[in-house]
């Protein structure tokens, strides 16, 4: 059990914390966690998008007044001085200006607070023309249910995700119910007090204690939101924060790598794995090494991505998925990350489109030093591991096998072929098995290759 001083300290630190978190719903107080730009603007798109929907909901809420005012019965007395007329139209003015305002700009923060008080100004003059309307003492519209439009008013302000809007406007609901009070009070000239509840419900009088507990009421209302807002916020905040960041990071990963990992019930950790029957490709600019080698690196890099963005395009648009890059070679996969009847047959014709896009190099001014034979690709089909390793802090999605190190060996041998494309006779079989249609210019010949039963020249 803990002693009186171990209960005392948490006592303390439990104080402290609540205090830090009070302060950071005050007007002007700053996020205590540092956020990076593009989270910031992520958050404030989206509270001003919310004042938006605040003023359209403050503009339906003044109609509303304005039908049940214009419906309400009236002494004549209340007929001839009407400043909820003037109430109502000069608040439904100002949100149609603060609408307007908060689509094209977004309201400043000054603009909120500026708002917020208007919200219940109004509401009390509303409220307050009660007694003139119905020709009665002022502490006649102590009694009025208008006062739960205040809840809405606060409630309005949680769209925001920011609890100093709400604990602001409790404070200003609260201080406007307490002048209410007071005018009242001060017109009978404290005569008018009571303590017997049933005079108060039946009369009136005014009761003290009542007021307390609407006034209480209020300033705890607008608390617990702001409590219960300043929770979620930390949630939307990292929400936002991981959102972001797994939008970053997936883009370091194949695409359906990317929503395999998003979609996990578990996560992910080393050693997990299957084995399938996969088709590995292996794509490569021969020369690249000398040529990167004087060049500066923005003309190196230019390249890279002007070769990649097109590679990569046929890749998947041919059911494949990249495993990595490795430099200026590329290394994909079919039927790893996705099941598939036709791995072998899609993995040969994306040779075959590699080659027709690389026939068009010539017109490009970056890509046609690298023009038609210097892009090698070679494809392996057979049984494969696909999984993850590492270690907790750094994992990595591979393949292993006999068909990833195959693939890797033809597409080197190119150079000796003087070919351009390469496959061996198993994976060509079942590429004409899975529906690929060869073209004339295909051919087989012995395997000079260690592994290989036969080579097939692809291009």
């Amino acid at each position: 059990m803990s002693s009186p001083q171990q209960l005392t300290e948490m006592s303390k630190s439990d104080m402290t914390s609540a205090w830090r978190k009070l302060g950071g719903l005050l007007p002007g107080a700053t996020p205590a966690r540092a956020l990076s730009p593009r989270v910031l603007a992520s958050i404030e798109r989206h509270d001003q998008s919310s004042e938006v929907l605040i003023k359209i909901i403050q503009l339906v809420i003044v109609s509303t007044w304005a039908i049940l005012y214009a419906l309400a019965p009236k002494t004549s007395f209340g007929t001839a001085f009407s400043p909820v007329t003037w109430a109502l139209a000069i608040y439904f003015g100002l949100n149609v200006i603060g609408l307007i305002w908060a689509r094209r700009t977004g309201l400043p923060n000054w603009a909120v607070y500026v708002s917020i008080i208007f919200d219940i100004a109004i509401l009390m003059v509303l409220i307050w023309s009660f007694h003139i309307q119905y020709d009665q003492p002022p502490s006649f519209y102590l009694k009025a249910p208008t006062l739960l439009y205040v809840f809405i008013f606060i409630a309005l302000r949680a769209l925001r995700f920011e609890a100093r809007f709400v604990v602001f406007s409790g404070l200003a609901a609260a201080v406007g119910w307490l002048i209410l009070v007071a005018y009242a009070i001060y017109s009978a000239h404290g005569m008018s007090t009571t303590r017997n509840y049933i005079d108060y419900l039946t009369g009136n009088e005014i009761l003290l204690g009542a007021e307390f507990d609407k006034t209480i009421t209020i300033v705890m209302v607008a608390g617990i939101i702001a409590v219960a807002l300043s929770r979620a916020n930390d949630l939307l905040v990292r929400a936002t924060a991981d959102a972001q960041a797994a939008t970053e990071l997936s883009r370091y990963f194949d695409s359906a790598v990317a929503s395999d990992i998003r979609n996990a019930d578990e996560a992910s950790v080393p050693g997990q794995g299957k084995r399938v029957e996969a088709a590995i490709l292996n794509v490569d600019l021969r020369g690249f090494t000398k040529y990167a080698s004087g060049k500066d690196a923005e003309n190196v890099l230019g390249l890279l991505i002007a070769y990649q963005k097109r590679i990569v395009g046929i890749i998947q648009s041919h059911g494949g998925s990249i495993d990595k890059f490795m430099g200026d070679g590329i290394m994909a996969t079919f039927g790893a990350v996705r099941a598939s009847d036709t791995y072998a047959a899609d993995a040969v014709r994306a040779i075959d489109a590699i080659i027709a896009e690389t026939d068009t190099w010539d017109a490009d001014e970056t890509l046609k030093t690298f023009a038609g034979g210097k892009v090698n690709a070679a494809v392996a089909a057979g049984p494969i591991v696909f999984g993850t390793i590492g270690d907790d802090s750094r994992l990595e999605f591979t393949v292993i096998g006999s068909a990833a190190n195959m693939s890797a060996k033809l597409e080197k041998h190119n150079k000796t072929t003087r070919s351009r494309a390469l496959t061996d006779g198993y994976t060509y079989d079942i590429a004409l098995e899975q529906g690929y249609e060869p073209a004339k210019t295909h051919r087989r010949r012995k395997s000079a290759l260690a592994g290989a039963d036969q080579l097939v020249v692809l291009g």
